[in-house]
């Protein structure tokens, strides 16, 4: 059985001792004592940190400063660390630090190892932007939510007995919390109008191992067979169950694919890179993702390269330890289709800017999040530059996880300004009724695909009227942690090499 894995959808990442230590600057001219923890926080961040240039705390002179021991004293590590992100919840939205596993945001502490077993995402009711709504994207079979009846596209209207908002709908994140459904909900030309049932449906967080590899279903239209898979993370410790995936749709003759990565906000490099070789394969040893690290590490900037097999691993006491090697299962596919929503982030946004080099990716839905730049793990470990799990000090449980590089496709070109835009528009609200358990062609970004594929009509879904805009959709906060995280440095540096 698999170990406890990341709420955010993350493995964490499996550093190792790199060639030397550049942790050899002289020790602050300060005599004050400085908090051990804390002193690993600032270094760790001094050599790795993405934006380290742009944060004057983290100038490398600062650390020879009288100021350097009261500052980093005067901080819880948590504290700390967030005070020397550069330009948070704009600039870096991404950045995180953890204590014994649990990921400790700027203003709260998240059980990463609980769930309340359902994937929302929050739009504004109307044009106040005031009154909200969450759609339920999908329920985990077997958590509080899927035990509570919970279905894909339930349409929440009240958390803990109060109208649903854009203030308070982080109080879908609790411990533990109460909802109301909405009976019916109609789109007007000045918002949506709901009417409750009569319910008051408690949730509460369990621990959940979550698959990402979520549904598969076989269409035949036009003569084609046509693979629908949903994948919602990725996710190392779920390589096995990935690629087995592909091997049912290579028995089952599959020779179109519609990906759907709405809810994927992202994971493993090494993951992305496999199933980049599981649509074609044809193109092992062939560059697919350029990642550039801060000028400290401009030798660690490189290629990653297709590879013909995918590691598989579980997880072990919060970590990533490897259990085997295995081929991987090609398709070897013209073209793909990828379903997309502003809750597409990161390695799910690298599937789409460098496959798109190999085989034409044709998107459908609504413009991705915007993440292109990624981590490494960061272990108490100075001997290897703050990169070795085995080696860190174990006297503390604290972990970070910075933005560490940016990402591009192999030909380096430069990343959107915001999202991808998709290559066929469909705005999620008006689809808010059509939403259905994954496989109904009632889906619009579904129906969408298989007509593009097909050349057939698959089904005449009618259109609610809409004349006000939606486009301030909002991320729900379980996603805004995910992203692209390199498994094994080591490794990566050799490869490239």
């Amino acid at each position: 059985m698999k170990g406890k894995i990341y709420v955010t959808g993350l493995a964490l990442a499996t550093l190792s001792l790199l060639s030397c230590s550049r942790d050899n600057d002289p020790a602050p001219s300060s005599p004050a004592a400085t908090n051990s923890v804390n002193d690993f926080v600032w270094k760790a961040m001094n050599s790795w940190y993405y934006w380290q240039p742009n944060v004057p705390k983290l100038a490398d002179n600062f650390k020879n400063s009288a100021d350097y021991a009261s500052y980093i004293n005067s901080k819880t590590p948590d504290g700390l660390f967030y005070s020397l992100l550069y330009d948070y919840g704009n600039t870096d939205r991404f950045s995180w630090i953890e204590n014994n596993n649990t990921i400790i945001p700027a203003s709260k502490i998240a059980e990463i190892e609980k769930l309340t077993g359902f994937d929302y995402a929050v739009y504004p009711k109307d044009n106040t932007n005031t009154s909200a709504v969450a759609l339920v994207n999908y329920v985990i079979p077997g958590s509080s939510a899927a035990n509570a009846g919970i279905v894909r596209g339930d349409i929440i209207t009240k958390v803990n007995g109060s109208p649903l908002t854009i203030s308070n709908y982080s109080q879908l994140s609790q411990d533990q919390f109460t909802i109301t459904r909405a009976a019916t909900a109609v789109i007007t030309s000045t918002g949506l109008v709901t009417t409750d049932r009569a319910e008051n449906i408690s949730i509460t967080k369990t621990n959940i191992d979550e698959n990402p590899v979520a549904f598969y279903k076989k269409y035949n239209y036009g003569g084609k067979n046509i693979g629908y898979l949903v994948y919602n993370g990725f996710k190392s410790d779920y390589n096995d169950e990935l690629n087995a995936a592909f091997a049912t749709m290579k028995a089952d003759g599959i020779t179109e694919l519609v990906l759907d990565l709405r809810y994927n906000g992202g994971g493993s490099l090494e993951t992305a890179t496999a199933l980049a070789q599981m649509v074609n394969g044809n193109y092992t040893g062939q560059p697919y993702v350029y990642l550039d690290f801060n000028a400290k590490h401009n030798d660690e900037d490189g290629m990653d390269y297709l590879t013909n097999t995918v590691k598989t691993y579980n997880i072990v006491n919060g970590h990533p330890e490897q259990t085997g090697q295995q081929n991987v299962n090609s398709l070897s596919l013209s073209r793909i289709y990828v379903l997309v929503s502003f809750q597409t982030a990161s390695a799910s946004e690298l599937t789409v800017i460098s496959l798109n080099k190999y085989v034409p990716v044709t998107t459908i839905g609504n413009e991705t999040y915007g993440k292109f730049v990624g981590s490494i793990s960061l272990y108490d470990s100075p001997a290897s530059d703050y990169t070795s799990y085995s080696t860190r000090n174990t006297a503390h449980n604290w972990k970070l996880q910075p933005i560490t590089f940016s990402y591009y496709n192999k030909d380096k070109d430069p990343n959107p300004s915001g999202g991808i835009l998709p290559t066929y528009d469909i705005n999620p609200y008006r689809a808010i009724n059509n939403i259905k358990e994954f496989g109904n062609v009632s889906d619009p970004e579904l129906k969408k695909a298989l007509e593009l594929i097909s050349g057939q009509t698959i089904l005449k879904t009618a259109e609610n009227p809409v004349t006000y805009s939606n486009r301030n959709l909002r991320f729900q906060p379980r996603n805004e942690s995910k992203g692209l995280v390199i498994e094994d440095f080591e490794s990566f540096s050799k490869r490239k090499k």
